[in-house]
Formats: structure tokens, sequence, C-alpha cells
């Protein structure tokens, strides 16, 4: 083994970066252009390189550079790293320009629009994306989001949190069920009927009852599983208005339920990890669920 073959510092990107740069331009000088050094530095940065791999990596002559079968593979790595490397930072650089926030069902119910309208009018520089996760937090547990709209009962002592409206309940029901001639159902009157619940992601559980007088029950696993349930006419399914605003489907038709608390909406977030566009959100949101309120409470005669 010749001189290179004493390996001696470390590898860094700056070693990769020349090594392509003199491959893709073709010369020392037009690599030193390129990455904006002296072309003693181009040179001194290959030998470096050289120095740590311990092997040759280029032919050169006074007119042309070509890899050595080593530095064929050499190159071939090394675009593969220093994409790598650029994804990573373009990806740090647009976790602050990017806010996603999770939601297992509906996001902002009858408000997602107007939320997603409003946030690219005044907040144009904050890439705005909303993501339906099928888990308990929307997704945030899972590193997914950093923001999720939440209106299962749980505790919230783990997360950040705050609330940011309420939702009254509807009933969801087949089309064709003879309760969908009526405007509005009453809480005890489930009680004859069987209730499609999502233990993982949904809002309704059986506490709504008595322990001694609770309806029959079919347990299912997301929103698609609980609208096919509902739309046969097997079940019926209890749900916060968003659902309603959210998934217009045909055979399926929601009616206001009665005699039932309304369904506190939260915003849950990472303590430790707060988004710099996180309590933007929550003031967004914040009015828009307490504008639709007034607009509710207004229309009632």
């Amino acid at each position: 083994m010749d001189d290179l073959g004493h390996k001696t510092g470390a590898l860094e990107l700056k070693h990769l970066r020349c090594l392509v740069a003199i491959i893709d331009t073709g010369s020392f000088t037009d690599a030193a252009h390129e990455l904006g050094i002296s072309q003693a530095a181009v040179s001194r940065t290959l030998t470096a390189l050289e120095g740590v791999l311990g092997v040759r990596l280029l032919h050169r002559t006074s007119r042309s550079v070509a890899p050595t079968p080593e530095g064929v593979q050499v190159l071939a790595r090394a675009r593969i790293l220093l994409a790598g490397a650029d994804e990573l930072v373009r990806e740090a650089t647009i976790g602050h320009t990017r806010l996603h926030i999770g939601h297992a069902w509906s996001a902002f119910g009858r408000h997602t629009t107007e939320f997603q309208r409003r946030w690219h009018e005044h907040h144009p520089e904050t890439e705005l994306r909303l993501i339906r996760y099928n888990s308990p937090t929307g997704g945030l547990a899972e590193g997914r989001c950093d923001l999720a709209v939440v209106r299962a009962p749980r505790d919230l002592t783990a997360w950040s949190h705050a609330l940011i409206g309420h939702e009254t309940r509807h009933v969801a029901l087949a089309s064709d069920d003879p309760w969908a001639r009526r405007r509005s159902i009453r809480l005890d009157e489930v009680l004859g009927r069987t209730l499609a619940i999502d233990r993982r992601t949904g809002t309704t559980t059986l506490d709504l009852w008595p322990a001694h007088e609770r309806p029959a029950v079919e347990y299912i696993h997301d929103i698609d599983d609980w609208l096919a349930a509902i739309a046969t006419g097997r079940c019926i399914g209890l749900t916060p208005q968003a659902t309603a605003a959210q998934y217009r489907r045909d055979g399926i038709i929601y009616r206001p339920l009665r005699d039932a608390a309304p369904v506190p909406v939260h915003l849950i977030w990472r303590t430790h990890e707060t988004h710099p566009a996180t309590h933007t959100a929550i003031a967004l949101a914040t009015d828009l669920y307490r504008r639709g309120s007034r607009s509710l409470r207004a229309a009632v005669p």
C-alpha cells in the first residue's frame, strides 16, 4: 500500500462535496469556483479524503480527472450521504415553516374549511397540513403531528392542552331508519337500539347512561367501520356535530340528540416541543368555535 494507506482525521461532509464537485465539473479549477474556495483548498480537501479512506480516488492529468474504481464506489455512496444530509436540513428547516395538525375523525368539524382559509390568508409563511391518524391522540404520541384535535374522553395531564370549544351530539342513522323522519332523538330512547362504538378514538362511552341501564353495543375500529355499521341499519351511532358536518354519506343521516352534555374539543401538544405557531392555531380555532356558538344561539327563536 502507498502513502495513502495511513488513515488520518475524520470523514466530513465537505470532503464528499469536494469529490462530487470535482467529478461533476470536470476540473479542480471549476470545482473551486462552484464551492467558493481556492483551487489549493480543493486539492487539500481531496487529499484529506483520500487519507481518511486510504485509497486513491482520482486519476489526474494536466487535462482531465477521472475516478479510479475505488473512486467510483466512493462517489456513489457520497451522493447518497449528501442527499440524506440535505434532506435532514430541509426537514429541520421546514419543521418551523410547516404546521401539522392531527385528528382521529373530524379535524375542526364545520369550522375546518374556514380554519384552513384564514390560516392560508393570514399565515402564508407557515404551511398547514391536516392529518387524519387513527389513534387516541390523533397521531401526536406517534410523532405524526405538532398539534392534535381530540374529543374522546381521556386524561390530558400527559399533554399540554387548550379547550377550544364544545360540540353538540348527534345521532347517526340509516336513511331508511324509522327515526329518520324525526327532528331530534332523546338520549333515553337510545337504550332500545344497538350502538356502534369505537373504543379507541370515539367520543361515546356507556357512561352516558346509568350502569344498570345501558344499550347494546357493537364495537368497531375506525370511522369507516362506524359508518358502514350504521348504513346497514343494524346500528346507530352517537357523535359530535363535527362528524355530521364532515361525513355526509349516502344512506346515512344525522339528527340532534337531546338531553346529552356537549362534547369538549381540545388541542393538545407536547409540553417540551411546542411549535412556534401553536398559540396562533389555538387562538384561531377558539375564535371560530366562539363565533359558531353565537351564530347558533342567534338562530334559535
